[in-house]
């Protein structure tokens, strides 16, 4: 068995994108001005701003494309945002970036069309900004939501046994109420320490497919950081809504001072149905 640890840090992506969008919409701003009052300065200084808010714009698309791909939860609601929002960014920095290099220089005045695809620009940034908030603000993108005593945040990268059975984690690595996300085969999986023993789950919230792994453990529940819906760990029941399904739970056995996890499917209990 092979692990690759990885502690999740604090994602800086929210912060830059306050870069471009001040200088792409101060740019079109001082364009606009610069039609309005004949002026050569408010000419030039729409023209340095717009080439330093593409260029703040592509270096903030490199932490967002890390978060794109190693925060954001796959086959999830936010998943969907963080995609559209992708498109519509990149959109409007190749409008804005064409229209700049189009122009060909600080003193040439722009012309309807040029102003036209700026404008379209800035509704796109509008619109991206408004999802771009949303996954920060709802789906908790790019923040530090971790509840009291949840501990440094734990994730590994861990390659399947053979055998079915996997070691994930020491014995002495969780308190009680503290989670861990694994990625296990291509599966995320969460493992979590009660009051007596470790219990392992799908990191998939059966309601948008938040992550369970970044939300609250408390009395043998998990709730989703997202919407608020709780599920028992030991059985995977949805004990309080919106989410209706139970989520996937896992074996789990203790040897020695490791702690291995089955990833293969428990068998429903009798009288259950399969979700």
């Amino acid at each position: 068995m092979r692990s690759r640890a990885n502690f999740r840090t604090h994602p800086i992506h929210p912060m830059l994108v306050a870069f471009p969008l001040a200088f792409l919409v101060g740019g079109f701003l001082a364009d606009i001005g610069s039609l309005v009052f004949d002026s050569v300065d408010l000419r030039v200084t729409a023209w340095y701003l717009l080439a330093a808010g593409v260029l703040a714009g592509v270096i903030a698309a490199i932490p967002g494309l890390i978060d794109y791909f190693s925060t954001v939860p796959p086959d999830s609601s936010a998943k969907q945002r963080a995609t559209r929002h992708m498109i519509v960014n990149v959109t409007a920095i190749a409008l804005f970036a064409g229209a700049w290099w189009l122009r060909g220089g600080p003193a040439v005045p722009p012309d309807l069309a040029l102003l036209g695809a700026e404008a379209i620009g800035v509704v796109l940034l509008t619109f991206g900004g408004w999802m771009g908030g949303t996954l920060v603000y709802r789906n908790q993108i790019g923040v530090d939501h971790r509840y009291a005593r949840a501990g440094k945040w734990s994730e590994a990268h861990i390659e399947a046994d053979s055998s079915g059975s996997t070691t994930v984690a020491r014995t002495d690595e969780l308190e009680v109420d503290q989670m861990k996300l694994l990625h296990i085969g291509g599966r995320r999986v969460v493992l979590a320490r009660v009051e007596d023993r470790f219990v392992a789950f799908s990191d998939h919230c059966t309601h948008k497919g938040g992550s369970l792994a970044g939300g609250v453990m408390a009395c043998g529940r998990v709730v989703c950081p997202w919407h608020g819906s709780q599920f028992d760990v030991s059985t995977g029941t949805a004990c309080a809504g919106p989410a209706e399904h139970r989520i996937e739970t896992f074996d789990v056995e203790v040897v020695g001072h490791e702690v291995r996890v089955s990833v293969s499917r428990r068998p429903v209990p009798s009288g259950g149905e399969e979700d």
